[in-house]
């Protein structure tokens, strides 16, 4: 997860820093953050997921217009504005602004996170070649499923489409487990979201498939099914 936060005050620019990183360590989030002091920093920069956006900032730069900035470049970044003055917040609605943090509050940091986490996790892109070295975009948020196949990975999506690619998966297990992927046995990789039923043997998927749960994976399974059910399915 990328991490934006543009603040042009050192001291609350660290502060929001500090609180983002607690909460990635305390919750064991893959994180990458950057700072920056105005929007002209930012806009110069490479894409994140999300944005702590300070809406008053100095030289006269204000925050909905870099918000409005970042809309109109096709940016799909969510924007969670921070302010001394919440009655801003009615004018949110131009930006479709995620959340608006009180910075006498920044406790809510951890409460837009979450959120972000539940809605976001999944909605991205995984890239693998097929066989004939042609690039696949793969909607993780549609994969049900990883397997191999011979000396393959098969991608199974729900609405039943496959994709055979390159690859191995040890490591592309490695890839998708920060996104709710989990390798529950030698040869497959299963997505938590869509796990309908477990018991000790195995677990039933979404569209009524069974998969065992290999022995030395059963115990990291129950930790990484627990979590995710934790978070993301209240």
């Amino acid at each position: 997860m990328k991490i934006g936060i543009v603040e042009d005050e050192a001291v609350w620019r660290d502060r929001v820093q500090a609180a983002v990183e607690k909460y990635c360590r305390d919750k064991n989030v893959s994180s990458q953050i950057s700072s920056y002091s105005n929007g002209r920093e930012l806009m110069n920069s490479t894409d994140v997921d999300l944005l702590f956006l300070d809406i008053e900032l100095a030289e006269g730069e204000d925050g909905f217009e870099i918000a409005e900035r970042l809309m109109s470049s096709e940016n799909q970044c969510k924007i969670c504005f921070l302010t001394s003055h919440t009655e801003m917040a009615r004018l949110g609605y131009r930006v479709n602004a995620f959340r608006y943090i009180d910075k006498r509050h920044l406790e809510e940091i951890d409460e837009a996170l979450d959120s972000f986490l539940k809605t976001k996790i999944q909605d991205r892109m995984f890239y693998c070649n097929d066989s004939s070295g042609i690039r696949t975009k793969i909607k993780l948020n549609e994969l049900l499923l990883v397997e191999t196949n011979g000396r393959k990975l098969r991608y199974l999506m729900l609405d039943g489409s496959e994709h055979l690619c390159e690859g191995r998966i040890s490591e592309t297990a490695q890839s998708l487990s920060q996104f709710g992927f989990f390798q529950i046995q030698r040869s497959y990789i299963v997505n938590l979201k869509y796990i309908e039923k477990v018991n000790s043997r195995e677990v039933t998927l979404c569209n009524g498939l069974k998969v065992a749960i290999g022995r030395v994976h059963s115990k990291e399974f129950k930790k990484a099914f627990f979590k995710w059910r934790m978070w993301f399915d209240n």
